[in-house]
C-alpha cells in the first residue's frame, strides 16, 4: 500500500509540468497584455471563462505568468545591452576617427615646427643684408608660384555655375567635419561617452566663429536630415527661413537658395540675415550630406534680397554629415562656421559675436539635443504627464522663445513702433496695434484683445552686469519671484485672458502678498531647459483686497541654469495663462535673458549669499580690502535684457505705457539689488548684520512668540530683562543665536514661512521678502516630515513638542544639520492660534 501511494504521488508531481497548447498560450497572452500580474481571483475567473484552461490548476497559471514576466524582463535587458553595445561601438568608431584627425594635426604641427626651427637657424646664421634680401625674394617667388586660390567668375544664371559652387562647398565642409581644415579644440565640460551629447569642439584662430559636434542618435539618416533642414523648429534665434528656389542636380541631390533672418539676442544690437545656398546630396557609403554657404560677390551666384533693418552676415562652408550606423541609427557630424560682422556692434558686445562657445551652445549643441530629444520621444523613453503630447510641449517652448524674441527686436514689418520717451532713455516702449501679425491669425479674434480697439505694448531695457553668473541670477529670479514681481501687474496681465477684463492702468504700490508654486510640465533630456506652470497664490490682508485677490497661472520656460555650462545664456520667459489652457492658447511672453560676454575663469565659485538687505546696509558694509582681488579673480561680464508685454485698450494706452515704464524700472532696480547680493565679491564671512525689521506687526509678533513659548514650555526664550516692552523683545529675538522661524497654520494648504530671525534667514539662505515663497514641506527631509506629522497632534493639544536631530534643506538646496528642534503654537492676544513657531538649535551647513 505504501508503495502504491508513493507511485501515485510521483504521477501527481509529473502532471504539474504540462505542455500548453497554442490556443492556451494565446489565451494567456491576451490576459498578459491587459494585466501582466493578475490576482488570484482574476486567475480563477480566467479558468472559469476559458474552457481550454479548465485542465490547468491556478498555481500552474501563476507560475506561467511569473515565467512570462521573467522572459519579458530578460528581453528588455537584452535589448538595452544591445543598444548600449551599438552606442559604444559607434562611439569607439567616432573616437578612432577623432584620434586619426588629431594625429594628422600633430604631424602637421610637428612639420611646421621643424620648418620654423630651420628658418630661425638659417636666419641666425646669416650675417649679410643681401642674404636677407634673397630670402625675401625667394619668399616672393614662392608666393608667385603658389598664389592664393581665387574662385572663378561664374554665370549667376547658369545651373552649372551653382553646381560648381555646391561641389566646392561640399569639399570644404568635409575637410572641416572630418579633416584638419580648422584647428578644433575640445569644448570644456563636453566629455565623450555613450550617455553624453557627443564630441563638441570649437575653433581656435580661424576667421569668424566655428563649432563642431559628433554624436549618435537612433534615427535613420533621412529622418535626421529632415529635422535638421527644418531650422526654425530647433534654432531659437531663427526668425524665418524662406526657400526661394530649388534646383535638382544630376546626382540626385538638390540645390536650394535660402534667405534666413535671425533675431538679435539683445536690444543693443541689430538682427542678422543670411543669403545662402544649401546643397543636399548622398555619398557612396550611403551618407547624407547637407552643406551650406553664403553667396557673395567673391563666391559668385545670384544676388540675394535687399536688406534694410538687418546686418548681412555670412555662412562659411558649414553643414551636416549624417552616416548610417550599423544596427540602426545615425552618426552625425555638425559644423557651424559663421562670420557675424562683429564690427557692426558696440565694442562692449563684440565678445558675444566673437565667441565660438556661444555659437556652439545656440546652434551646434541645440541641433544635436533636438534630434536626441525627438529620438527618445519616438522610442518611448520619455514620458510626459498632464495629458500633453511631446510635440505640443515643444511647441509651447518655441512659442515662448519666439514671442520673447519678437518683443526684444520689435520689427517694423510686424507692426511695432516706438513711443516717445519721457526724457530718460533707460526704458524703451514699443506698441503694436496689429498683434495678429506676430501672434498668428488664429489669435486675431482672441479675447486677449478687446473688440473695441487695443493692442500690445512692450517695455524693454538692457543693462550690463559685472561679476554676476547668469545661471545663479536666473535661478534666483525663478525661485524668488516676490523679490522683483508686483502682484498688481501680474493681475493686470492675467485679466487680459478673461472675456471682460478689468482695467488696471497702474500698478498698486507694493501689490498684494503672494506665493508661488512651481508645477513641472516637461524638461529636455539633459535638464538644460524646463517647461513649467507657475501658480501664484494671492493673499488678502484687508477686506477691500478680497475682490482683487485670486490665483493666477503662468506658463514658464527656464533654461541655462547650469553653472558649469560654458557659453550658455540663461533665460526665464513666462506668459499668463488660464487654469486649463488649450494647446493653441494665445501667449504673450515676458522675461529675462542673461548672456555671458567673457569666458569663465577656471577658479571654483565661492559660496554666495542671497540675502539682499545685508548688501545694501551701507556703502562700506561688509567689505574688506580683499574684495578687489576677488573681483579681479572672477571678472565675468554679461548683458541682461528685460522685456515685459502688456495688452491695452486704446483709451488706456498712455496709462499702461506709464505703468509699464515704471514697472520695468522697478524690476531693473530689484535685479541690481539681487546682482549685488549674489556677486562673488560679497562673501558670507564679510557681511554685516542684517537690518532689524521695525514694523508694528513685527514687534507684536515677537511679543507673541516669546509669550507663547513661556506659556507652553514654562521656560524663557529671551532674557528676563527683555520682557519690559518696547523693541527690546524684537531685538533679542532677531539676534538670537538659534534659528527661529514661523509658518502659517492652515489645515487646507501647505504651511508657508512668514517670519524668521537673522539666524533663520542665514539657515534658509533667503530674505524676509522671499520667505513667503518657501514651503515647510520643501525644507524638511522625509524623516523630518514624518516626525512632524506624528507630533502635530501633541503640538496642538499640549502646545509644544521637541523634535530630534535631523537634516533640513535651505532654499538653495544645501543640507543643514541641527542637534534639536522645538515647535510650539503661537497665540495672539485673544489666545487664538496665530501661527506655528520652530527653533532649530546648533545648526550648521553640511
Amino acid at each position: 500500500m505504501a508503495l502504491s501511494i508513493h507511485k501515485d504521488s510521483k504521477q501527481m508531481d509529473s502532471s504539474k509540468y504540462v505542455r500548453y497548447t497554442p490556443e492556451q498560450v494565446e489565451a494567456l497572452e491576451r490576459v498578459y497584455s491587459e494585466c501582466p500580474k493578475p490576482s488570484s481571483l482574476r486567475r480563477q475567473q480566467l479558468i472559469r471563462e476559458c474552457p481550454i484552461l479548465s485542465n490547468i490548476e491556478p498555481k500552474q497559471i501563476k507560475v506561467w505568468f511569473q515565467n512570462r514576466r521573467c522572459r519579458e524582463k530578460q528581453r528588455k535587458e537584452a535589448f538595452r545591452l544591445q543598444t548600449v553595445n551599438r552606442k559604444l561601438t559607434a562611439m569607439n568608431k567616432l573616437l578612432m576617427e577623432e584620434n586619426d584627425r588629431l594625429q594628422k594635426q600633430v604631424s602637421h604641427l610637428v612639420y611646421e615646427n621643424g620648418y620654423m626651427r630651420q628658418q630661425l637657424h638659417s636666419a641666425s646664421a646669416t650675417t649679410t643684408d643681401t642674404s636677407c634680401e634673397s630670402v625675401v625674394m625667394s619668399g616672393q617667388h614662392q608666393q608667385q608660384q603658389n598664389p592664393t586660390p581665387q574662385h572663378p567668375q561664374r554665370d549667376a544664371n547658369n545651373p552649372a555655375g551653382l553646381l560648381a559652387i555646391a561641389e566646392e562647398t561640399l569639399a570644404e565642409f568635409l575637410s572641416k567635419a572630418t579633416g584638419t581644415a580648422v584647428d578644433w579644440v575640445q569644448m570644456i565640460g563636453m566629455k565623450p561617452g555613450p550617455d553624453s551629447i557627443g564630441i563638441i569642439a570649437v575653433s581656435r584662430n580661424c576667421a569668424g566663429v566655428a563649432a563642431r559636434a559628433c554624436g549618435l542618435v537612433s534615427l535613420e539618416p533621412t529622418k535626421v536630415a529632415e529635422i535638421l533642414k527644418d531650422r526654425p523648429s530647433w534654432y531659437r534665434d531663427c526668425r524665418c527661413l524662406d526657400v526661394l528656389s530649388v534646383m535638382p542636380t544630376a546626382n540626385g541631390g538638390t540645390i536650394e537658395l535660402i534667405y534666413m533672418q535671425t533675431y538679435a539676442p539683445t536690444t543693443l544690437a541689430s538682427a542678422r540675415d543670411f543669403w545662402t545656398m544649401r546643397y543636399t546630396t548622398s555619398l557612396d557609403d550611403g551618407s547624407v550630406v547637407i552643406c551650406e554657404r553664403s553667396l557673395t560677390s567673391s563666391t559668385g551666384g545670384p544676388s540675394g534680397p535687399p536688406t534694410s533693418s538687418f546686418v548681412r552676415a555670412e555662412v562659411l562652408p558649414s553643414g551636416y554629415l549624417i552616416r548610417p550606423c550599423e544596427g540602426g541609427g545615425s552618426i552625425i557630424h555638425i559644423v557651424d562656421h559663421l562670420d557675424l560682422d562683429v564690427w557692426s556692434v558696440p565694442e562692449v558686445l563684440r565678445p558675444l559675436y566673437e565667441s565660438s562657445k556661444i555659437l556652439a551652445q545656440k546652434m551646434t549643441i541645440a541641433a544635436l539635443r533636438h534630434i536626441r530629444q525627438i529620438a527618445q520621444e519616438t522610442s518611448g523613453e520619455i514620458q510626459y504627464g498632464g495629458g500633453r503630447q511631446p510635440a505640443v510641449l515643444r511647441t509651447f517652448s518655441q512659442r515662448l522663445c519666439r514671442g520673447f524674441n519678437d518683443a526684444i527686436n520689435g520689427f517694423a514689418d510686424d507692426g511695432w513702433s516706438i513711443l516717445a520717451s519721457d526724457g530718460m532713455e533707460d526704458v524703451t516702449i514699443a506698441v503694436n496695434s496689429t498683434p495678429s501679425k506676430f501672434l498668428g491669425s488664429q489669435y486675431g479674434t482672441s479675447s486677449m484683445f478687446p473688440s473695441f480697439g487695443g493692442g500690445v505694448l512692450c517695455a524693454k531695457a538692457s543693462m550690463l552686469l559685472q561679476n554676476v553668473p547668469p545661471a545663479v541670477l536666473v535661478r534666483f529670479l525663478r525661485e524668488h519671484r516676490s523679490e522683483w514681481a508686483d502682484y498688481g501687474v501680474d493681475a493686470y496681465s492675467a485679466a487680459a485672458l478673461r472675456a471682460s477684463p478689468y482695467a488696471v492702468p497702474c500698478a498698486r504700490p507694493g501689490g498684494f502678498p503672494s506665493s508661488q508654486v512651481i508645477l513641472p510640465l516637461a524638461h529636455t533630456v539633459e535638464h538644460e531647459e524646463f517647461l513649467e506652470v507657475i501658480r501664484l497664490e494671492g493673499h488678502a490682508f484687508s477686506p477691500e483686497d478680497v475682490a482683487f485677490v485670486r490665483d493666477m497661472y503662468l506658463l514658464q520656460l527656464c533654461s541655462g541654469v547650469d553653472e558649469n555650462a560654458t557659453g550658455s545664456c540663461a533665460q526665464l520667459v513666462f506668459a499668463p495663462i488660464d487654469e486649463s489652457f488649450a494647446d493653441d492658447a494665445p501667449l504673450l511672453p515676458s522675461g529675462f535673458r542673461v548672456i555671458p560676454l567673457d569666458p569663465k575663469t577656471d577658479s571654483s565659485a565661492t559660496t554666495r549669499t542671497l540675502d539682499l538687505a545685508s548688501t545694501l546696509e551701507g556703502p562700506g558694509a561688509g567689505r574688506s580690502a580683499g574684495d578687489a582681488t576677488d573681483t579681479n579673480n572672477y571678472n565675468l561680464r554679461s548683458v541682461l535684457t528685460i522685456a515685459f508685454q502688456f495688452t491695452f485698450e486704446n483709451h488706456f494706452r498712455d496709462n499702461v505705457a506709464a505703468m509699464a515704464r515704471q514697472y520695468v524700472r522697478s524690476v531693473v532696480s530689484s535685479v541690481q539689488r539681487v546682482a549685488m547680493a549674489i556677486a562673488p565679491s560679497r562673501l558670507v564671512s564679510q557681511l554685516g548684520p542684517k537690518p532689524l525689521p521695525g514694523s508694528p506687526e513685527a514687534l507684536t509678533l515677537a511679543r507673541w512668540i516669546s509669550r507663547s513659548y513661556r506659556i507652553h514650555t514654562g521656560g524663557e526664550l529671551l532674557r528676563a530683562d527683555s520682557q519690559a516692552g518696547g523693541d527690546s523683545v524684537l531685538k533679542q529675538l532677531w539676534h538670537h543665536s538659534d534659528a527661529i522661524m514661523c509658518c502659517s497654520l492652515k489645515t487646507n494648504v501647505s504651511p508657508v514661512f512668514t517670519f524668521a530671525n537673522q539666524a533663520g534667514l542665514d539657515m534658509l539662505e533667503t530674505t524676509l521678502v522671499a520667505l513667503q515663497d518657501i514651503l515647510l514641506d520643501k525644507i524638511l527631509d522625509e524623516a523630518g516630515r514624518k516626525t512632524l506629522c506624528s507630533e502635530f497632534s501633541k503640538i496642538m493639544q499640549q502646545g509644544f513638542a521637541y523634535l530630534p536631530s535631523g537634516i533640513c534643506v535651505s532654499s538653495m538646496g544645501r543640507p543643514v544639520s541641527y542637534e534639536q528642534a522645538i515647535a510650539w503654537r503661537v497665540l495672539n492676544d485673544d489666545d487664538s492660534n496665530h501661527c506655528l513657531a520652530f527653533m532649530f538649535m546648533n545648526w550648521s551647513f553640511v
